[in-house]
């Protein structure tokens, strides 16, 4: 039954009793990129993401997005070598250059798949790809940085988010309700008994023990209606599953996100609020916001008052970033 679809195919993930801590959630550019490409390729599976395809399809290079469509296809098995392991703080440069370093073994195992799920022309430039792997990782590395800058860069701030705010929420629930509670709110196919977290899949079945290696969870705006997964050996055990919070506006821009959050906590604190996702010190928050050290030091103590901020010391510097609560209220504002 394998590669064929079935409705009791699954994937268990298998946790020990004190795994609770190996169990952490990741953000992953590589794979919202790769998703970015199978919504362009079919638009009508994916109609929470017509409002970005209607900006993006001008703008699109059709070299590179041509050569990441041959690597990905349009659905099914997502070579892992497009993704590095997921991290909360993984950014896009990361991302690209692990995949500049992408072991050649690894892409050749993963090519050879892709071959045998392909036809034709597309399987002509796959098994070349497959033969000459250095080469092949240079232009599709080429190809990602290409898509990504034109198709991605655009919003990848609200993407990023979107997904924040539902890590927020769910380490909450782990924090508040148990694993298994936040485990079994993923997703209609997700699901926790007997110690593992498990997926019903549509072509692949598998038992993974995560034993002392942990899972990740990764949140996906791109593959916003079903769960993917990784489990092959040395890639990081991974659930991928769709976001919660998606709408059809989710691309709208930084100013619609802005008037939304102003009407909850002010114009200045939400640009401050908005803009919190990396740490930043308290004079860099005065500048990029255009006002005195002295109103930002006061409009950062507000938002920390109110748990929506967290300010660390590094060093002689004062660090702040969002909490877990400023995520889920940034991600109730898209």
């Amino acid at each position: 039954m394998e590669g064929v679809e079935w409705e009791h195919h699954r994937v268990d993930f298998q946790l020990g009793p004190g795994d609770i801590q190996a169990v952490r959630f990741g953000i992953s550019p590589g794979h919202e990129l790769a998703h970015a490409v199978r919504v362009l390729l079919r638009p009508e599976q994916y109609p929470l993401a017509w409002g970005w395809l209607k900006d993006v399809r001008g703008r699109l290079p059709r070299d590179a997005f041509g050569l990441l469509a041959q690597v990905i296809g349009a659905d099914g098995y997502l070579p892992d070598f497009l993704t590095a392991t997921a991290r909360w703080d993984l950014t896009p440069e990361e991302e690209l250059a692990a995949l500049r370093a992408a072991p050649m073994a690894g892409m050749r195992v993963d090519l050879g798949k892709m071959v045998v799920r392909s036809s034709g022309r597309r399987q002509e430039a796959l098994r070349r790809m497959q033969e000459y792997p250095l080469r092949a990782r240079s232009v599709i590395a080429d190809a990602w940085a290409e898509v990504w800058e034109s198709a991605m860069a655009p919003v990848w701030p609200q993407l990023e988010r979107i997904l924040r705010a539902d890590v927020a929420v769910r380490s909450r629930t782990v924090a508040t309700e148990g694993l298994a509670t936040m485990a079994s709110g993923i997703h209609p196919w997700v699901s926790w008994g007997d110690g593992s977290v498990r997926v019903r899949l549509r072509r692949h079945s598998e038992d993974v023990d995560c034993r002392g290696s942990g899972l990740v969870l990764v949140p996906s705006v791109m593959s916003s209606w079903s769960c993917m997964v990784i489990t092959e050996p040395p890639a990081q055990p991974t659930l991928f599953y769709p976001a919660q919070g998606v709408t059809a506006g989710w691309a709208q821009d930084t100013a619609d996100q802005v008037r939304a959050l102003e009407v909850l906590v002010g114009p200045a604190r939400a640009g401050i609020l908005l803009a919190a996702h990396v740490p930043r010190t308290t004079s860099r928050v005065a500048e990029e916001a255009g006002i005195a050290a002295s109103t930002a030091s006061h409009h950062l103590t507000v938002l920390r008052d109110a748990g929506l901020i967290v300010s660390t010391r590094d060093g002689a510097r004062m660090m702040h970033l969002r909490s877990p609560l400023g995520e889920a209220l940034v991600g109730a504002a898209l």
